[in-house]
């Protein structure tokens, strides 16, 4: 046994080796088996299967304005110049993400105060609501200057729900996975989204191909909207059937309860103070991870359409092609992550992009059918890349008692500022300078933030959620763990080097 335990221990990552020896000499002991919690495997697969198909149901629901961008800039705005009609649009896609962060601040308190389940339920019916409304507005010619109006106040509905939604969703999904692996379990999670995406994007294609634009323009854009309806009912009812986080139940059973409620009702200023590099690294990730993201289901379509001049449905399928190779390869990308540690991944496909984006876009340019493939397909790796780990890294930058609060900051923040402003600012950059490559230039400068951020990110992979107990999914892999706690403890006690305390 003693030789299993040792092959055990050199089999971690030397970062996870490092961290657990950490934690092992400031808890002064090896783990016992009250200190490691076994999640059944029923309770985990339907935790995570429902959130990824709730948020699957969500992210179509926010993802089909991107696509119809062009469509809705003439419904809304007929009035402007092509460019501007565009730019219309998309800012009125950047204002969801103006009061995201309000929705972050109010929901994130509530589920650190009240439990991850219920605002999760409660941020898939209001985005149902507001994305079903979008699809009954009468557009400007019936009803004017309140057509823009209402459509500007539906699509702030959507943007204050999903300001409770992946902050939620990743702490429900990081709290419910094993340590060993929650990079590949949490990556559902984003699976889950890239689904909801090229749904979407599939949906709008084939309205595409089988109306004409003049249908489109009268009635066909409508679709997608109304269908959120029916599948925010579905989605609520999953959602309620779910059960709270074990780390969420831990938290409420321990002395830590008074903490929670008092951080998540009012103290901001006091996660700010106390975890304020943990919140610059968690925005760093999150731009890096959210301006690749609208820069292909954002702002690509319509860069298409309107720079190169390509049809509607030609653009569409080629974003879809891209969504699917995400679709497929970001759960092995998840497993990797828990393989070679997070900052490999992310810091790797960091580099890459510095080095990729204008020679991707260059590609997307392009005339013929394969060029321009392998344009969004070299974007699209590098999204997945940095999307796989992301709901595993964020949550684990964070102690249970304030994990959704600080994500509702970090995360919202972020992507207000630098994700959902993409399309937007990108869209202005070309129309300015008339420089098609300004996309590709965007991404470089994206990059070059996320490798920074990745020099200072903790490595999570195989190790506990702060604040939390160790997580295993079943009673074989918790004596697995004990035995390697007491060889790394025994190596702590002799190697003073070890100890960062």
């Amino acid at each position: 046994m003693k030789k299993k335990a040792s092959e055990a221990v050199m089999e971690l990552p030397r970062q996870v080796r490092e961290e657990l020896t950490h934690r092992l000499r400031h808890n002064r002991g090896a783990f016992r088996k009250d200190d490691v919690q076994v999640v059944e495997p029923p309770l985990l697969k339907r935790a995570v299967g429902a959130s990824a198909l709730g948020n699957c149901m969500e992210w179509f629901d926010f993802g089909v304005y991107s696509y119809l961008a062009a469509t809705l800039g003439k419904v809304f705005f007929p009035g402007a110049s092509p460019g501007a009609q565009v730019i219309s649009s998309f800012a009125t896609f950047a204002a969801a993400f103006v009061v995201r962060p309000l929705g972050g601040l109010v929901f994130g308190p509530l589920g650190d105060r009240l439990g991850r389940q219920k605002v999760l339920a409660t941020t898939m019916i209001m985005m149902a609501i507001g994305t079903f409304a979008i699809g009954v507005i009468p557009g400007y010619s019936t009803i004017g200057i309140a057509a823009p109006i209402l459509l500007l106040v539906a699509r702030m509905v959507q943007g204050f729900s999903t300001g409770g939604e992946y902050g939620g969703a990743t702490t429900f999904v990081a709290e419910y996975s094993p340590d060993r692996r929650r990079g590949f379990l949490s990556s559902w999670l984003d699976f889950g989204t890239f689904v909801g995406y090229a749904l979407g994007s599939a949906l709008v294609t084939v309205l595409n191909l089988l109306l004409s634009d003049a249908e489109m323009l009268s009635w066909g854009w409508r679709i997608p909207f109304l269908i959120a309806g029916p599948l925010g009912v579905i989605g609520l009812y999953m959602r309620l059937k779910l059960e709270e986080s074990p780390a969420f139940q831990q938290q409420l059973d321990e002395h830590e309860k008074s903490l929670a409620q008092e951080s998540a009702g009012s103290e901001f200023k006091d996660i700010i103070k106390r975890h304020w590099k943990a919140l610059l690294i968690c925005m760093g990730l999150v731009l890096l991870y959210n301006v690749t993201n609208y820069m292909v289901t954002g702002y690509l379509p319509t860069y298409q359409t309107e720079t190169l001049g390509r049809s509607s449905s030609s653009a569409d399928v080629l974003v879809l092609i891209g969504m699917v190779w995400i679709v497929i390869l970001i759960t092995f990308l998840g497993r990797l992550s828990d393989r070679i540690g997070r900052r490999p991944l992310y810091g790797w496909a960091a580099a890459a992009m510095i080095v990729l984006a204008v020679p991707a876009f260059l590609l997307i340019k392009m005339e013929g059918t394969w060029a321009p493939i392998l344009g969004v397909l070299i974007l699209s790796t590098l999204l997945a890349c940095f999307a796989a780990p992301s709901a595993a890294t964020l949550p684990a930058l964070f102690p249970t008692a304030v994990r959704y609060a600080a994500m509702g900051i970090g995360f919202n923040f972020a992507v207000a500022a630098f994700g959902g402003t993409t399309p937007l600012v990108t869209a202005a950059l070309v129309d300015i300078t008339g420089d098609d490559l300004m996309p590709a230039y965007y991404l470089m400068l994206a990059g070059v933030i996320g490798l920074i951020t990745v020099k200072f990110l903790p490595e999570s992979a195989q190790v506990p959620l702060r604040g939390s107990q160790p997580m295993v999914g079943s009673n074989e892999e918790r004596r697995e763990l004990i035995t390697t706690s007491k060889e790394l403890y025994a190596l702590a006690k002799d190697s003073p080097a070890a100890d960062r305390g």
